[in-house]
């Protein structure tokens, strides 16, 4: 059980998540904006399809 949760491993963790991506960068905003705007959409469709 020696080396649970020691700072060597922990920086290992770390310094991967930190890495720079090839990934396109998008703004968090951007991502609530399109959740928001799709959730308002499937409400709207679901609103007109038991309407009838």
């Amino acid at each position: 059980m020696a080396g649970i949760g020691t700072p060597q491993s922990q920086a290992g963790v770390m310094s991967f998540y930190d890495a720079a991506t090839a990934g396109p960068k998008l703004n968090p905003k951007v991502i609530l904006l399109i959740v928001v705007l799709f959730a308002a959409v499937v409400i709207v469709f679901d609103h007109f399809i038991y309407a009838v």
